[in-house]
């Protein structure tokens, strides 16, 4: 399978998973760190990425979605949260001081405002990914990093935990 193929199909169930969730979870949110984030294992030992984990554990999930779209998507903005005929709207933008008219947003609904952030969230990174693989025609020498992976899970008492690793050593466990 291509590495492509690969991350459209950890994408697309990802996204399966969430619109069928009926609120967030530990679980739910283990699935969207180890599957679309790339920057959480650059922050495992940051004051952010603590702040992250404690707002999932006591389920300040709307917080954490804002949290994590900062993170990870440091350059997109929430640009819209509507509630219309009983589901959210979250539309995140990339040049937010665009007209709407203009700017080319991701959107996504979901009957849990959290979701819907979270749903967009995915998308974006899906974008990004997409337009990451455009640019990177161009092969490269070095890798200046190591490269990084993650796996989140829940553990039997309910906490969250979080395993980077790259190439060369794993690093310690955040729960």
């Amino acid at each position: 399978m291509s590495p492509k193929a690969k991350y459209q199909t950890s994408f697309d169930a990802l996204g399966s998973a969430l619109y069928r969730a009926g609120e967030p979870t530990l679980d739910l949110f283990a699935k969207i760190i180890s599957g679309a984030c790339t920057r959480i294992p650059l922050l495992a030992k940051a004051e952010a990425f603590d702040r992250l984990m404690h707002l999932a554990k006591i389920g300040a999930w709307t917080e954490a979605a804002f949290l994590l779209i900062a993170l990870e998507l440091p350059l997109w903005r929430v640009r819209r949260l509507v509630y219309e005929d009983g589901e959210w709207l979250c539309s995140l933008s990339n040049q937010p001081n665009l007209p709407i008219a203009l700017d080319d947003c991701v959107e996504a609904t979901h009957e849990v405002l959290p979701i819907a952030m979270f749903c967009a969230f995915v998308e974006a990174r899906r974008r990004r990914n997409a337009v990451h693989e455009i640019v990177s025609t161009v092969s490269q020498t070095h890798q200046p990093w190591p490269e990084q992976s993650c796996a989140a899970r829940t553990i039997g008492d309910g906490n969250l935990e979080v395993r980077f690793s790259n190439a060369h050593r794993t690093a310690a466990t955040a729960t």
